[in-house]
């Protein structure tokens, strides 16, 4: 497992820089580990090790390249590039926020999920195309 250093500090896991910002920690898959976050713009890019998609207890499901990008900050992920779920069709995610016990995803249109399906880090499974 690769760790990036920033500042010269050990990178904090994934999972518990989302906490930090108030996200739901399993937005990403959980062999997502290896990413890059700029404290001072907010932008975050994942590495994720192939496209996959990650299902939902509220049977939905987030597809995801192997780059994803953002821009981080408190309840909210944004500008988001790399990121699809499905509405009848697949559509691009591109912005996340909390607020309570719900996460509004803006794709196309905005749809509303509970928050605690999104709370289990979970394993994405590949699918051939982004």
């Amino acid at each position: 497992m690769k760790h990036g250093f920033f500042a010269g500090k050990m990178q904090k896991p994934l999972p518990e820089l989302l906490k930090e910002y108030d996200m739901a920690v399993g937005i990403f898959p959980r062999d997502a580990t290896n990413y890059e976050f700029n404290e001072e713009t907010g932008k975050l890019i994942v590495y994720i090790p192939s496209i996959c998609e990650v299902g939902y207890r509220d049977k939905s499901v987030l597809r995801l390249s192997t780059t994803v990008t953002g821009y981080l900050e408190k309840g909210k992920l944004s500008d988001i590039e790399g990121m699809k779920t499905k509405v009848m069709i697949w559509v691009k995610v591109t912005c996340i926020s909390a607020d309570g016990g719900k996460l509004h995803f803006t794709a196309g249109m905005k749809k509303t999920r509970p928050r605690d399906a999104y709370e289990i880090l979970r394993d994405g499974f590949s699918v051939d195309k982004f």
